[in-house]
């Protein structure tokens, strides 16, 4: 859409821009010449064979690890552990036992110097948006891994920064529960508009989840196709819709550049 001018608005600065990355370990090459961008409110699944890197991505986009090589920027500046910037929610939920899920949820708010009163009273205003109410003086062994795995989302998010890395959330779960997850996490993004990348080895879950779809090689991995995903419209007909024919040939484009030698065309 133009402007009243008839000039073409500015495209708004990436949040996430990571140029020609290179990332090894004791002469193993795992990242080559990654190239990856994400808008501000972009929803990115990055998706590629087992073992190609794509943990390792996220570790590097966090600031836990450095590149070899490249530039990785979010808003602008390098990411760093303490920047404020990224919050990462790994593969498993990592909640302590012997904490409730209230405290579970405030530590990391705790952990970055906010009093724990202000922490768990920051928690506790997401319990309802996360379906958890009424479980914030309970343990996680008496909660259902994808109660388990709301927690750790809302333990993530409560941070509020502004980019979000979801490693495999729902990978350990069972097809319902998992199917049920996928769409309460589109639902949510419908709502907060969080700008996030989801690692996940599940097409489905990119094509129902995703505005665009990062295709990695194999290792040493490069992104060797950007994929984007049609939504009819992003204000109505619920969140992420796509109709069962397009979300098909979407799937099919994928598995085809997953199928694809490296360096043919896309």
């Amino acid at each position: 859409m133009s402007t009243p001018d008839g000039s073409l608005p500015p495209t708004p600065d990436p949040r996430l821009l990571l140029r020609r990355v290179d990332k090894s370990y004791d002469g193993l090459d795992v990242l080559r010449s990654l190239e990856l961008s994400v808008a501000p409110g972009e929803f990115a699944a990055v998706i590629g064979p087992s073992g190609s890197g794509k943990s390792t991505l996220l570790n590097l986009v966090s600031g836990l690890d450095h590149p070899t090589a490249g530039d990785i920027l979010v808003d602008g500046e390098p990411p760093r552990t303490r920047s404020g910037r990224v919050a990462y929610m790994p593969q498993k939920d990592l909640l302590f036992p012997w904490r409730t899920v209230l405290a579970n949820t405030a530590l990391g708010l705790e952990a970055q110097g906010v009093r724990r009163t202000e922490a768990r009273r920051r928690a506790a205003a997401l319990f309802d948006a996360f379906g958890l109410d009424g479980f914030q003086n309970s343990y996680p062994s008496q909660l259902s891994g994808g109660m388990r795995q709301r927690a750790a989302l809302l333990r993530t998010v409560v941070l509020e920064r502004p980019l979000l890395l979801l490693d495999e959330p729902f990978g350990a779960l069972d097809s319902l529960t998992r199917h049920d997850l996928q769409r309460w996490l589109a639902h949510m993004w419908h709502t907060y508009r969080w700008t996030v990348v989801l690692v996940t080895h599940d097409i489905r879950e990119a094509v129902l989840l995703a505005d665009t779809i990062h295709v990695l090689s194999p290792r040493p991995a490069s992104v060797t196709a950007r994929i984007e995903v049609p939504r009819p419209s992003r204000g109505g007909g619920g969140p992420r819709s796509l109709d069962p024919v397009t979300a098909a040939e979407v799937e099919e484009r994928v598995l085809a550049a997953l199928a694809a030698p490296v360096g043919a065309p896309r």
